[in-house]
């Protein structure tokens, strides 16, 4: 072999493996940067290394912001977006698909107000504003949930983000705020805000999978194999988190909150069973609620769902 067909030949090769890099590549959109559920791929990046992905994680302000990129093409997978809107959104023509269930039961997510608030309660929150992030998150479908369930003249206010939505609630511009632990435990600790409700206080979303993740159906269909890598690189990633202490100070230096905290966060709101990624549950429950808050205009069939739902063994 010549000179010329040597380089010719580790050119061809050099070109190959660039193309097999680009492959393995995944474009995730994950809400709230900084939070334990969200933070999974960036935490386990040297797992999915080791799963052959490379990710692109883009952060958004909440689940409906997450759902418009999938929609869109702009990721090829989002994380914890909400499931009443995804059933919605498929019955509509959307093309996405839930890859995998991401929490179950919801016991991080809060509701809070100022101190010196008159409120003690969600059940007294007539005539007032409370906050959820953006339209079709799981913070919407609970406010909208509360509203229901208590019989309620309130009026949902989307916030954004959590650091967005303390400043509102700080400066009186909106009566309840949004939460999700470890998120706005300090200021809860100094007594500057209270917590008036948990999502869990409601039955309907005690036993449900409130927020899923999610596939753009075209990556899907191309990138079905890197796409289950990913879901099992997810697992084993859970599995790390809460295996050790290694996971928490890397977590830590990710997000910046005390340790403190992020160890409340974990007694006391995001048990490892709440992650759990294997199953949507409380689907008809689910589905009615959808129906009930306007996403659906009729249950899905099961053959829609066996069709929506392609979650990996």
């Amino acid at each position: 072999m010549t000179i010329c067909s040597r380089l010719v030949a580790a050119t061809m090769l050099l070109a190959a493996s660039t193309v097999d890099v680009a492959a393995a590549g995944l474009k995730i959109a994950s809400p709230q940067r900084g939070s334990w559920e969200g933070a999974v791929p960036e935490l386990g990046r040297d797992i999915f290394k080791k799963h052959g992905l490379d990710l692109d994680i883009l952060y958004t302000a909440g689940g409906g912001e997450t759902l418009q990129a999938v929609i869109s093409g702009a990721v090829d997978i989002g994380l914890s977006a909400g499931t009443l809107a995804i059933l919605g959104a498929y019955q509509k023509g959307a093309p996405v698909r839930i890859v995998s269930a991401s929490s179950t039961g919801s016991r991080e997510l809060f509701w809070y107000v100022v101190a010196d608030s008159a409120l003690q309660s969600m059940r007294d929150a007539n005539d007032k504003t409370i906050a959820y992030s953006t339209a079709g998150s799981s913070t919407n479908i609970a406010v909208l949930r509360f509203i229901d369930e208590y019989g309620l003249k309130a009026k949902p206010v989307a916030t954004g983000d959590v650091s967005a939505t303390i400043t509102q609630v700080m400066t009186r511009q909106v009566d309840i705020g949004w939460s999700v632990a470890p998120f706005n435990l300090k200021p809860l600790e100094e007594g500057k805000i209270r917590i008036i409700a948990r999502a869990s206080d409601l039955a309907a979303i005690r036993q449900q999978t409130i927020r899923v993740q999610i596939a753009n159906l075209t990556a899907l269909t191309q990138k079905r194999d890197s796409i289950e890598r990913f879901v099992r690189a997810y697992r084993e990633t859970l599995d790390w988190m809460y295996a050790g202490p290694e996971a928490l100070q890397k977590y830590l230096q990710f997000s910046g909150f005390a340790e403190r905290d992020v160890k409340r966060t974990l007694a006391d709101f995001i048990p490892k069973d709440s992650l759990q990624t294997e199953k949507v549950s409380g689907l008809d429950e689910a589905m009615q609620d959808a129906v009930r808050f306007k996403y659906l205009s009729a249950p899905l069939t099961p053959q829609q769902l066996s069709e929506l739902i392609q979650i990996p063994p």
